[in-house]
């Protein structure tokens, strides 16, 4: 009896796991309805392209691979209300998510009111409090 732990090999390891019948490729959303003036297609031009480009993602993009990557610096104390609501998310609502998951929902949410409500969104509000230096304004 050899001492030598028998381990799996790297075609073991490193196996696809699902079926590929079962792996059915993403269905396209319908493209949105072009705004009609007089009989003619009205165009936003720019600002509807970006609108376009942020409403592909009304929810986070879950537990998905990525292949996009940012990094975003936070206080320690906005860390600590961070936590406190994924745990509370868990405790009180049978939700167990990660802090990336929580910090794409919450971008998605902003995202879904500024293409919504625009000058009112909850996004613009908050920048006018705080100065493009990031401290309060005056006022």
């Amino acid at each position: 009896m050899s001492r030598r732990a028998s381990l799996p090999g790297a075609s073991e390891l490193f196996r696809l796991t699902s079926t590929p019948a079962l792996d059915l490729p993403p269905q396209a959303p319908p493209a949105p309805a072009e705004p009609v003036e007089n009989g003619k297609p009205k165009s936003a031009g720019h600002e509807r392209g970006e609108q376009l480009a942020r409403s592909a993602a009304p929810h986070g993009s879950g537990r998905t691979k990525h292949d996009a990557k940012i990094t975003v610096y936070v206080s320690g104390d906005e860390l600590v209300a961070m936590e406190q609501a994924r745990l509370t998310l868990r405790a009180k609502h049978e939700l167990v998510v990660d802090r990336g998951r929580l910090v794409r929902e919450a971008v998605a949410v902003l995202l879904a009111d500024f293409d919504a409500n625009g000058e009112d969104s909850v996004l613009v509000q908050r920048l006018r409090v705080v100065g493009s230096d990031g401290g309060e304004t005056e006022g």
